[in-house]
């Protein structure tokens, strides 16, 4: 009694009522009334017509006399002696009622004082209530539930009290409701609050509750209760699987042990112990999930003890500085200590055994030395410490499970190339390392071999630390080849033998001027890697100061050696000496990885030494714009830039020095700012005093390194935040919030290009560089088409950007005088004095005229090989310079990759010889001295899909089956294109599926079939199409008529509209729809045709075949393909016996009229029910007077309807419309059909516009006059003629083409007499087209009781 004398049970404290005041609210008064219930008071407000409306109520159901309330008044109601006279009577009149009902108070009332919601019995009974409508569907929803402190205190207490469980008499409110919820209810959350609740003085921090009313939870989750007040937390143990308890506990103790308090000392349940103890404490046998996560919590105490069997321990957010006690917990595999106060780690091996995620972002850490021996560990996560040496590493370098790192916000983040340094601690490891959620590049992998193999080098350095001579260490040879490769590979192809090449020619458009465009690749192995350069470009430096008269200060610093780590060229040894000016050599050309030498090595230097070195090309910005390749070196003191003077690209060193000219000398003192204008493409220099802007362009990696070689020694007051971090940010900033697609998220490239006006190759004006492009160019106009340069002004051709997105083609356009003339620190500057152009991926491809890859010869040839690709917008050419070595074949790889990823229409180019054929696998000969038709419409630089002896060379039996299926029905329209693909014989078929279709590994073509096509974003234009179907993807080759099928905008759509001069190609338009994107397909009736369903709208596709035999065998080569496929397999289920193992088969197995694949896609055929509505929206269009027999349907098939219209020559022109014929016993109908909307997709968030079926005509059979057949109409068409006579059976009502003009439709065909209608079919199909014949002929002789009239025409 004692304990609980503050919170004695409330039905004991005196409920006394007052009204404290009043307040004018519009037109009427309310009343503050003020409660207290023992300790508890609160607030509540009512106006009078409320007192009357409670008065009504009491009197009818408690008999309270009608007298009792102040009576109501119509004048001066609102008068203040009125207020405060009826404010007295009306407290008077609410005390006497609460002394009238002293021990439960009615509920009307208990609701206007609002004892439901601050008073105990009140809030037990509303709960009750609550739990008696809802309860049994709360815990059949397995939902968690909320309960607030109060309510908890308010049962608490109740069951405290002698009284019975229904006080009030009202059923509903009987506690038992609330007892028998709890006891089976599995998932709780009591949210408390530190303010007071509502209008109340009452704090649930303050309110202690009990627990042990619940006997089945698994789950419970506190927060912001006091850990004192919650009592019973013990009585859960048998059941509890997750404890979460949030700012509540200042300790684990009083959690986990709350009896802890009463006893000095104990041991959990099942311990040996030789002390003496003085109580034994059960353990937690369920818990395997403890969260204890935004407590106060100071140290891990011995209550751990208690937890044997967590898995998952959460204590972040708290006080803790110390891991200790962790031992207890041989379970525990995942643990978060995350934003506590942790400065230092020692042995933690020996606590946490069997970890695999530890989370210790957010501490002090300093060093990682205590980690070494966590073997299990899987996942790391050591962000936001103050971990700055990278030899830290090293520490966890060993871990044999390792896969998941976090070092971000970390100090060691700000050295150069930091995560290539990290990842090479993991020594072979490092690319099964995923670093701060980015899993590791191949270049990274590349820098890391360079960096161990350095890491040899200065071993060996070291160990010979007394030899003055030179000493050359060999590197793994096959790492070298693999760096020397990685250039030369795209370049070197072995020449086709027996040919004449042309690329011993001149290319045409080549001009000395084009040599001031691009960095030559031979200029790259001129780096801090190459020691007799350094040295000569050193001795150069020197002496051109020594020329100055005022000489430029040396700061005497200590060296920083540099090592190269990226692998584009090298000479296969490292070079080293122990003279402190030379550099460690690598295998790179073009990025730069700076480590400390040793300290005995280190001296200062009389002599300005070259730190970096960086080829890049560079725009400089003065009085006018100038481009040309540089050479831009670091020194101690200074920042040097170099260009050659020759033409022609230096091949050795003698002719580099002779060359090199200098540009700039500049300390970096007199730097002005030195910044990136654009993330990861180009930086920007600009000296005081001086106003030239140079601007440098290179590879991100070296542009980096540069930066954070020079950026320490220069002093930037103003110097520019970057508003973009890389260049996605950057790119997106100049979309609107709608073009920039969830999809786009990936920004590749950022490769600086030139565009060429190839229209005169004669003229040095063809040179995007030069001052203005010729005003007949014709790359101009489809510049200007596409917004590049605007016509008719003569506008300076700047240099381009080139990015690449997952549908477009992004080409960025700077202004680089107008950025020059502008404050560099202003970070909007490129923002506004830039613009950005897309083109669609989809209408981009390469140009298929790419000449061979042969080995290049002359300076053209090499430039056309090394940097120039020509690529088509629509149907124009568009010639890109690459400026930067490699770009061309990185441009190539991702461009490539990126378009056969697009899930929409793209064009494709097909290549033909002269007389019309395509030409596919055979060695071409040279059309002229200089051009030459390449084998496919792919140039050879592209990374084409790998292919196996087997689908080079394919079986005859299907080379035989591909000549069989490649049979286009007549009914066709073809364009040029598929003509070709149609005419195709043999293993052309193959080497053409390969050569200008497939993108995917290891493809082979299985089946061709031809068909009309309907795509859902376009119901109403039905296309011919090729399908191909292949092993990995179904391929549709589609019509001119596609164009309009795209998603593009109207400018852009007007590419498809130019004619090309080009003869030897003929552009196409093609959709991939990959097999492991199919989800199911569609059957139509009578296998008339099906529908292809991808997971987007975009990949829905109906194939109108019109013909049983060729759907049939299109499903049955799908359904042979998808087996093919590599699926995960499904998980085994536990108890797998030898019978039930072969004899139940779950897949393959019809069901609902759906059968599920192993590929687990779904084939859905036609349903009763779809027969049914078919039968229904046919008969109900037939008289009232049912038929003597029962109606169905005879046959369903897909035709066209035949009109003629008259045209000026003598050959009238016919026109094919679609239509579904269906016989039924007595008549024949026309039917319009929506074959792509039905069934409905998952994603339609509306019905389609139309309906299935539209009834267009009908005839009944008996009206039947005769058959015509034959060639007149159209070839192999049926002509039913039927006489005119209106019966009570026909369709009069039909449509409103009944009112249209007389005659249109009654007089269909050529010479159709005034009392006939002519109903011209063709029906595609020949099985069809005999059984309609014989179903109509065998229908006729049953009504008419003689044989069908069959005549044959001309």
């Amino acid at each position: 009694v004692k304990m609980d004398a503050p919170h004695l049970p409330e039905p004991c404290a005196e409920k006394r009522v007052r009204i404290i005041g009043s307040e004018l609210v519009e037109s009427y008064t309310v009343y503050i009334i003020e409660v207290n219930v023992g300790d508890h008071s609160w607030t509540v407000k009512h106006r009078y017509s409320d007192f009357h409306e409670l008065h009504e109520k009491l009197t009818v159901e408690k008999k309270i006399d009608k007298h009792l309330l102040p009576p109501k008044k119509i004048i001066g109601k609102n008068s203040k002696s009125l207020v405060e006279k009826r404010q007295k009577e009306l407290e008077v009149y609410l005390q006497t009622l609460l002394n009238r009902f002293p021990v439960s108070t009615p509920k009307v009332l208990s609701n206007f004082l609002l004892f439901h919601l601050y008073e105990i019995n009140g809030i037990a009974a509303a709960l009750a209530e609550e739990l008696f409508h809802k309860g049994e569907q709360l815990l059949a929803a397995g939902e968690v539930f909320l309960l607030r402190p109060l309510q908890l205190y308010a049962v608490t207490q109740q069951l405290k009290l002698a009284k019975p469980t229904c006080a009030n008499g009202d059923a509903k409110a009987d506690l038992g409701h609330i007892l028998d919820f709890t006891c089976r209810l599995k998932y709780l959350k009591i949210p408390g609050m530190k303010a007071a609740v509502g209008t109340s003085n009452i704090e649930e921090q303050s309110l202690p509750f009990d627990l042990s009313i619940f006997k089945s939870l698994l789950q419970i989750e506190i927060s912001d209760c006091d850990a004192g007040q919650i009592k019973g937390l013990p009585s859960l143990k048998p059941t509890l699987a997750t404890l979460s308890i949030h700012l509540s506990a200042s300790s684990m103790k009083e959690i986990l042990v709350p009896e802890a308090s009463e006893f000095a000392q104990w041991e959990p349940e099942g311990v040996d112990t030789d002390c003496p103890v003085t109580a034994i404490i059960p353990t937690w046998k369920m818990l395997t999930t403890l969260d204890m996560s935004r407590n106060f919590i100071r140290c891990i105490d011995e209550s751990v003890k208690l937890i044997p069997e967590v898995e998952f321990l959460d204590l972040s957010y708290n006080e803790l500085s110390l891991v200790e006690n962790l031992q207890h917990l041989y379970n525990l595999v995942h643990l978060d200590l995350s934003f506590n106060k942790l400065t230092v780690l020692e042995a933690v091996h020996t606590k946490l055994g069997n970890i695999k995620t530890l989370n210790l972002s957010g501490n002090q850490l300093e060093t990682l030395s205590g980690l070494s021996k966590l073997y299990s560990l899987v996942n790391l996560d050591l962000s936001s410490n103050r971990l700055a040496q990278l030899d830290e590493i090293k520490n966890i370098g060993t871990l044999p499970c390792l896969e998941k790192l976090s070092l971000a916000d970390n100090p060691m983040c700000i050295i150069p190339d930091y995560r290539t340094k990290v990842l090479a601690q993991f020594c072979d490891r490092a690319s099964e390392v995923c670093l701060n959620g980015t899993t590791t590049t191949e270049k990274e992998l590349d820098t890391v071999e360079v960096l161990k193999a350095i890491q040899k080098a200065k071993e060996a350095k070291d160990r010979m630390a007394n030899n003055d001579k030179k000493i050359l260490t060999p590197v793994d040879s096959t790492f070298t080849q693999r760096c020397y490769d990685v250039y030369n590979s795209a370049c070197d192809i072995i020449p086709q033998v027996g040919f004449p090449c042309c690329c011993e020619e001149e290319w045409k458009p080549w001009t000395a001027n084009l040599s001031n465009l691009f960095v030559p690749p031979s200029l790259l192995s001129f780096t801090t890697t190459n020691q007799e350069f350094i040295n000569q470009l050193t001795a150069h430096i020197n002496q051109a100061n020594r020329e100055e008269s005022t000489p430029i200060p040396c700061k005497t610093t200590s060296l920083e050696d540099t090592d190269q780590g990226s692998p584009q060229s090298g000479d296969g040894y490292f070079e080293m000496t122990i003279d402190d000016t030379n550099e460690i050599m690598g295998c790179s050309s073009s990025s730069t990885i700076q480590e400390k030498m040793p300290d005995d090595v280190k001296k200062e230097s009389a002599i300005d030494n070259v730190k970096m070195v960086l080829w890049s090309l560079c725009i400089s910005v003065g009085e006018g714009l100038s481009q040309r390749p540089s050479c831009l070196v670091a020194t101690d003191s200074s920042l040097v830039v170099f260009h050659t003077r020759s033409e022609e690209p230096a091949s050795t060193l003698e002719e580099l020095m002779e060359n090199l000219e200098t540009d700039l000398v500049v300390p970096y003192t007199n730097i002005e700012t030195f910044q990136f204008d654009i993330p990861e493409v180009c930086f920007s220099l600009k000296v005081k005093s001086r106003n030239t802007r140079w601007f440098f362009f290179s590879n991100a990696q070296s542009l980096k390194e540069m930066h954070s070689c020079i950026v320490p020694n220069v002093d930037q007051t103003n110097e520019q935040v970057l508003n973009s971090s890389n260049t996605q940010v950057f790119i997106r900033q100049f979309l609107n919030s709608w073009d920039f697609e969830e999809s786009e998220g990936s920004v590749k490239g950022g490769h600086l290009i030139h565009f060429l006006d190839l229209g005169s190759s004669t003229s040095d004006k063809n040179v995007a560089n030069n001052s203005q492009f010729p005003k007949n160019s014709a790359t101009l106009d489809v510049l200007s088409q596409i917004g590049l340069f605007e016509s008719g002004q003569n506008q300076t051709s700047n240099p381009m950007i080139l990015f690449l997105t997952s549908r477009h083609l992004c080409i960025l356009m700077v202004d680089f005088v107008t950025v020059a003339s502008r404050d560099p620190s202003e970070a909007s500057t490129m923002r506004s004095c830039s613009k950005v152009i897309r083109i669609p991926l989809s209408f981009t491809l390469l140009d298929p005229k790419q000449c061979c890859s042969c080995r290049a010869v002359s300076n053209s040839r090499r430039f056309y090989d090394e940097h120039v690709v020509e690529l088509m917008a629509g149907h124009e050419c568009l010639t890109v310079v690459f400026a930067l070595p490699q770009d061309k074949f990185t441009f190539l790889r991702e461009f490539t990759q990126l378009r056969s990823n697009l899930r929409e229409i793209k064009t494709i180019a097909l290549q033909r010889t002269k007389k019309g054929h395509l030409k596919v696998h055979s060695c071409p000969t040279p059309a002229t001295a200089t051009e030459r038709i390449p084998t496919s419409s792919i140039p050879q630089e592209v990374p084409r899909p790998h292919l196996t002896l087997s689908l080079l060379y394919p079986a005859k039996s299907l080379i035989q089956k591909l000549m069989e299926d490649n049979q286009c029905p007549s009914h066709l329209s073809l364009s040029s294109s598929l003509l070709l693909i149609s005419s195709l014989k043999g293993d052309q078929l193959v080497h053409f599926f390969h050569d200008n279709i497939a993108e995917m590994e290891n493809e082979e073509l299985k089946h061709i079939l031809w068909t009309s096509v309907l795509f859902y974003r376009s119901p109403d234009v039905e296309t011919s199409a090729c399908v191909l179907l292949s092993t990995k993807a179904i391929y549709f080759i589609l019509d001119d008529t596609a164009s309009s099928l795209t998603n593009q905008s109207s400018e852009q759509k007007m590419y498809f509209t130019f004619g090309h001069k080009d003869t030897d190609f003929l552009f196409s338009f093609c959709f991939t729809l990959k097999l492991k994107d199919l989800q199911s397909v569609n059957v139509g009736l009578f296998d008339q045709y099906f529908r292809v369903v991808g997971p987007s709208a975009d990949q829905i596709i109906s194939c109108l075949t019109r013909d049983g035999y060729g759907t049939h065998r299109f499903l049955q080569q799908l359904m042979m393909v998808l087996s093919l496929l590599e699926k995960v397999p499904s998980p085994e289920p536990s108890e797998l016996d030898f019978y039930s193992q072969f004899g139940n088969k779950s897949t393959g197995k019809m069901e609902n009229y759906e059968l599920v694949h192993s590929s687990k896609v779904k084939f859905v055929y036609p349903s009763e029910e779809e027969i049914g509505d078919l039968t229904f929206i046919v008969a109900e269009r037939k008289t009232p007077q049912p038929p003597s027999h029962s109606f169905n349907i005879l046959l369903y098939v897909l035709v066209f309807q035949v009109h003629v219209v008259p045209g000026q020559t003598a050959q009238n022109q016919t026109v094919l419309q679609p239509k579904t014929l269906i016989l039924t016993s007595t008549d024949v109908f026309l039917l319009d059909e929506d074959h792509i909307s039905y069934p409905l997709p998952e994603f339609a968030k509306e019905p389609p516009q139309r309906d299935k079926y539209r009834l267009t005509d009908a005839q009944r059979i008996r009206d039947l006059d005769r058959v015509l057949m034959g060639y007149q109409t159209y070839p192999q068409a049926l002509t039913l003629v039927f006489d005119d006579v209106p019966g009570p059976d026909l369709l009069c009502h039909l449509t409103m083409d009944h009112f249209a003009e007389s005659g249109r439709d009654r007089t269909q065909g050529v010479g159709g007499d005034m009392g006939e209608v002519h109903w011209c079919i063709f029906v595609p199909g020949a099985d069809s087209r005999e059984r309609l014949i014989s179903l109509l002929a065998r229908q006729w002789e049953t009504l008419c009781s003689r044989e069908l009239p069959v005549e044959l025409t001309g």
